[in-house]
């Protein structure tokens, strides 16, 4: 269970984000990764990150 501090750091991070203009965050939290483990993935469109679409594996369709 995360203690309060944690909690704190972790809305700390994504108010900083906010206000450096973030306007979209994904937040996972997998059980089996390090506990100091973060990773950033940046995208510059309004596709999802990780999307087919976002990570251009989806090719472009004609009529």
């Amino acid at each position: 269970m995360a203690t309060e501090k944690e909690i704190d750091e972790v809305i700390k991070m994504l108010d900083e984000k906010t206000s450096d203009g973030v306007s979209r965050i994904g937040v996972h939290r997998v059980e089996t990764e390090r506990e100091d483990y973060v990773r950033e993935v940046h995208h510059h469109g309004r596709c999802d990150i990780g999307s087919p679409f976002a990570d251009g594996s989806v090719g472009n369709f004609c009529d």
